[in-house]
């Protein structure tokens, strides 16, 4: 019976120690787990985490070294502060000044000698945008911009990050597309503004998600420029031809691709940039084509959709207006798009007349037919076909496009032209006919077309007066 007491005192003395330093050994752990995180931080990291698991995430991916791409990456896509990207981005954003001249109704004169007839007069007016510096040559400095930014621009101006400001010329534009680039002389630019602007990067649209984060940046109402930020809201739109966003049509020779987006996009915003988190150029913003009364929805081009456009333009011979253009001879109508869609002829100039002895009758070009393109440049109106030949002297040769009827439809035909002089004494932007030798009313050619004889002839170019 001793024997056994003293057996049992010897394990619980044993049980005893064997608890004791459990004991001592978890309070070392304890300070010493303690002690570290003080000297790191660790501790408040996972208290803070605690109350907010986006922090303990953070923490977590902070710690660990092998995903420091993931976590750059995650930082970009929730960050809403872009002043990093806004600062390596905006010496390649500029600001573009036009002036225009335009004809406007003098409503003074309606109550003196001319009364409701009171003749219109000519008004010099200031538009803003914005551009993008996408390259340059051996001589000049290449911006990318919208085609209605600079459309009709009798001067322009360019003004960089460092405030000064160059005279510009427009070296090519795509209507249709609505870009333009416009060029800088190099010789116009100091060694200081060279130093202080860069070329843009170039990213990919098609890359772009619905949802993302972008950033505008633009001339936004001519006050100077200005960030916005937000997502991409939709892609692949498109605008129709009655002012109305649908999907893109990829088989369209005459659509543009669209981001949608809920970044501001105001007056002046026009061929600004919008970039990804990468600050790369993924659109081009389009003001006009975000009038609308629903807020938060603006659009840009896609840049994936027009780098082979923007790099055809880029590489076109830049050209002065002529004080005394060249002229083909002709008297034209435009066909617009009801028109076109109404009787199924091709949208373009038609060519009313054609002067006995001119340089398109030399060309052997026939009434009735249409003019789509002036130079590889499409022509939708007069009004575009009159500023094409303002940059052409006589005696050029200028390649045109035509749609000609032939009884069945229409075929492609493509002929040189040889300009000749021009004897009228109008100014080379006055609203004549498309010839420069005379004028005629800008009358609605829908009318026109109903009022003809000749039914569905009409479409082949029958019975047009």
């Amino acid at each position: 019976m001793k024997n056994r007491n003293e057996e049992l005192k010897r394990k619980l003395k044993k049980a005893a120690s064997i608890s004791l330093c459990a004991v001592l050994a978890g309070g070392l752990a304890a300070g010493t787990y303690t002690g570290v995180n003080y000297l790191t931080g660790y501790e408040q990291s996972v208290q803070a985490a605690s109350e907010d698991k986006v922090e303990l995430l953070k923490s977590e991916k902070k710690s660990d070294d092998s995903k420091d791409d993931s976590k750059d990456e995650s930082t970009a896509k929730g960050s809403l502060d872009v002043s990093d990207i806004v600062e390596a981005a905006m010496p390649s954003i500029v600001s573009i000044t036009t002036k225009s001249v335009e004809e406007v109704q003098n409503y003074y004169g309606m109550f003196g000698q001319y009364g409701a007839y009171s003749p219109s007069q000519e008004q010099e007016v200031q538009g803003s945008g914005s551009g993008i510096i996408i390259g340059k040559n051996d001589s000049e400095l290449l911006i990318a911009t919208n085609y209605h930014v600079v459309e009709g621009a009798e001067t322009l101006s360019v003004g960089f990050c460092d405030s000064t400001a160059c005279e510009a010329k427009v070296k090519g534009y795509d209507s249709e597309k609505d870009l333009a680039v416009v060029a800088v002389s190099l010789d116009d630019i100091d060694s200081d503004t060279m130093d202080a602007i860069t070329i843009a990067t170039i990213g990919n649209s098609d890359d772009l998600k619905v949802g993302a984060q972008v950033v505008a940046i633009g001339n936004a109402l001519g006050y100077g420029q200005s960030v916005t930020t937000g997502i991409v809201s939709a892609k692949n739109r498109q605008l129709n031809s009655d002012d109305t966003v649908g999907d893109y049509d990829s088989d369209s020779n005459s659509a543009t691709n669209l981001i949608q987006t809920d970044a501001a996009i105001n007056p002046g915003n026009s061929g600004g940039a919008l970039l990804n988190m990468n600050g790369e150029v993924v659109g081009i913003n389009s003001a006009k084509l975000a009038s609308t009364a629903v807020e938060g929805i603006g659009y840009a081009i896609a840049i994936s959709d027009v780098t082979d456009t923007l790099e055809s333009l880029m590489n076109e011979e830049t050209r002065d207006k002529v004080d005394n253009h060249g002229v083909l001879g002709i008297t034209v109508k435009s066909v617009d798009s009801a028109v076109s869609e109404a009787y199924g002829v091709p949208e373009g100039v038609l060519v009313r007349d054609v002067t006995e002895g001119g340089a398109a009758d030399e060309a052997g070009i026939e009434a009735k037919s249409i003019i789509t393109k002036f130079a590889g440049k499409v022509v939708t109106t007069k009004e575009q076909l009159i500023d094409f030949l303002s940059y052409y002297e006589p005696g050029e040769d200028v390649e045109l496009t035509l749609e000609v009827p032939d009884g069945k439809g229409y075929k492609e035909e493509t002929v040189t032209v040889t300009l000749g002089e021009n004897t009228n004494t109008q100014s080379t932007d006055s609203k004549d006919n498309g010839d420069g030798q005379g004028s005629s009313q800008d009358d609605n050619l829908l009318e026109d077309w109903e009022n003809n004889e000749g039914g569905s002839g009409l479409q082949y170019g029958e019975g047009w007066n």
